[in-house]
């Protein structure tokens, strides 16, 4: 008895020695982890396609498989890695650990990029046919590098951000309310890297050399780790309470079992609840009873046979066991777990449609760019701005409108609404999904005026159309603000919805619903591609944009991305946020030192 509450009392105190750590002394460690990471990935896979082409003598379509390939295994890695963090390891040593395999990778890649041996001779005059193909083995390391820098990014991924905010204490008001500015801060730093790494890591890639090129970038993950790591003593580091998805097959499972029990025996009063066998999931406060989804409620009534039985030794009789079966009965708050992880499904699936919206920047947008004038000035004709660095226009609108919310519009919008964070996070979701839907309806009118620009010059079959592209500016600047809104939205509503043993993953899914963006818009250019061919081989999407109607395809994009915005708006009316009684925080500090309830014992 008296080991139990010594190892109750050391339990406590170790809460105790966790509040004590974090805060806003620990952003800098993370932020510069975050930094130096997303300059090296970006950096990376910037201008990954014309490294393969120009370096390894892939053909165009075997290259963007091969980073088709790649970029699939990084969206479905970021899930292995939240389960790890959540359930088994933490998320500091999967964030260590990840960022040390990526180190691995980046390396393997520079140095294969830096030493003629692991590359093909360079092409002999004559054309493409001169061009020897890497070899199988040199193909090898470039497969298990991008390999290896996968594994890390999904252990990677979906952990920074939880950290990040697990570094606020959130049974203390003021500690809450910083953590809303690190999800701003966070994403402004995140677009700041990408900004260095979209100009100036490709010039060297460019202009300078491939070794340099992915050396900057492998440098700058080595950097990462070491950052990270030296705020090791610092951070508040939460223990993993076992695998998440565990808990909530359990929950199902006794809800199926106790699938015939009347509807009138299942209520709030006849409810399992156990504060003790959930306090290692719940260590800010024990999630309440909500009326929806009441098929899963059937799951913490208790009947016979609920409880995991021993037998006596003298009498030979079983007796209770200090617990449930966790596969008969589940407590109010493991429900509560499911039932938050359910309503949240609707609302993380409209984010979806708004990465589609957006990929078409670096597709499409793309090639309207590469027809139009792109100088920098009318007497500067020696200098043009490359088509892919357009996108700085989407990274700067996005990195004025952060600065502008957390500086601006939150101190005002914070005296009307009261909240902490000036307007909730489903607002700021909705409000970036409907600059979404005017960016890419402002795309469309673009494109028109600039296929008739091109037309009325003569230019359709060949030429730039004799129209700036500073036309595109209004759109790339638009899809930048609704990133601002959407994106930091999304991860404040993921990161707060989730139940608090899940927020690894439900980052995961955060990363997961991009990717599968991305998938969509593919579908959906390849269904118009279908429906509007032609008997004559006309289509809407030909490669020669000229010659097609790009415009209508914005407009369809438009009108989905509004219909979604419906379908947001009745999914966030209708949202019950979960109900949380926070536990209540003790003022007095324990006299008791950690190392002395460890001697004890």
């Amino acid at each position: 008895m008296e080991t139990t509450e010594a190892a109750m009392a050391m339990e406590e105190a170790k809460k105790k020695t966790c509040r004590k750590k974090g805060g806003l002394r620990t952003m800098p460690f993370i932020f510069a982890n975050e930094v130096a990471e997303k300059l090296a990935v970006v950096g990376f896979s910037t201008n990954m396609l014309t490294y393969l082409t120009q370096q390894l003598h892939m053909p165009l379509a075997k290259a963007a498989t091969t980073l088709t390939n790649f970029g699939g295994t990084s969206a479905a890695t970021p899930l292995i890695g939240a389960f790890l963090a959540d359930a088994c390891i933490g998320r500091f040593w999967t964030i260590a650990a990840a960022s040390v395999v990526y180190q691995v990778g980046m390396a393997l890649l520079t140095v294969s990029a830096a030493l003629p041996q692991f590359r093909p001779p360079p092409c002999k005059p004559g054309g493409a046919v001169s061009c020897q193909e890497a070899a199988p083995w040199q193909l090898a390391v470039l497969y298990v590098s991008l390999l290896l820098n996968a594994v890390g990014a999904g252990g990677y991924r979906p952990c920074i951000v939880a950290f990040g905010a697990d570094q606020f204490d959130e049974s203390q008001a003021a500690e809450r309310a910083r953590s809303w500015g690190f999800f701003n801060w966070y994403y402004f730093c995140n677009g700041a890297s990408m900004l260095v790494a979209v100009t100036a890591v490709v010039y060297v890639q460019d202009n300078v050399g491939w070794g340099w090129g992915l050396g900057v970038p492998a440098f700058c993950m080595g950097v990462s780790v070491a950052a990270f790591v030296a705020g090791y003593p610092m951070y508040r580091r939460l223990e993993p309470a076992g695998s998440p998805f565990t808990r909530l097959a359990q929950v199902v499972v006794a809800a199926v079992r106790k699938r015939r029990i009347p509807a009138d025996d299942v209520h709030p009063g006849r409810l399992y609840e156990n504060d003790e066998l959930d306090a290692p999931i719940s260590m800010y406060g024990k999630l309440l009873h909500t009326e929806q989804l009441s098929f899963l409620d059937r799951a913490a009534v208790v009947i016979d046979g609920d409880m995991i039985t021993t037998t006596d030794a003298s009498s030979g009789k079983p007796s209770p066991a200090p617990g449930p079966n966790p596969w008969h009965l589940s407590t109010v708050h493991r429900v509560e777990e499911l039932k938050s992880v359910i309503r949240m499904g609707p609302i993380w699936a409209a984010g979806i449609l708004v990465i589609t919206a957006s990929s078409t920047q670096h597709t499409f947008s793309l090639q309207q760019a590469s027809t139009m004038d792109r100088r920098l000035a009318p007497g500067l004709s020696s200098f043009e701005i490359p088509a892919g660095s357009m996108t700085v226009f989407t990274l700067l609108a996005m990195l004025v409108t952060l600065f502008i919310y957390d500086r601006a519009l939150v101190p005002l919008a914070r005296r009307s609404t009261g909240l902490d964070r000036g307007i909730s996070y489903l607002h700021r979701m909705g409000i970036g999904f409907a600059v979404s839907v005017i960016a890419t309806l402002v795309a469309g009118f673009v494109e028109r005026h600039r296929r008739e620009a091109a037309a009325a010059a003569g230019t359709t079959d060949a030429g730039t159309a004799p129209l700036s592209a500073y036309w595109l500016v209004p759109q790339y600047a638009l899809h930048g603000i609704a990133e601002a809104f959407t994106s930091v939205g999304h991860l404040e509503f993921m990161y707060d919805q989730a139940p608090e043993s899940m927020r690894s993953t439900a980052t995961a899914l955060f990363w997961l619903s991009i990717s599968l963006g991305s998938y969509v818009s593919t579908m959906l250019v390849d269904a118009v591609h279908h429906w509007s061919a032609g008997p004559d081989g006309s289509n809407w999407l030909p490669d020669n944009i000229n010659r097609g109607r790009l415009d209508y395809f914005y407009w369809v994009v438009t009108l989905l991305q509004f219909l979604n915005l419906v379908y947001y708006l009745i999914c966030a009316k209708r949202f019950t946020f979960k109900p949380v009684q926070l536990h209540k925080k003790e003022d007095e500090e324990d006299s008791k030192s950690l190392v002395e309830l460890q001697e004890k014992v």
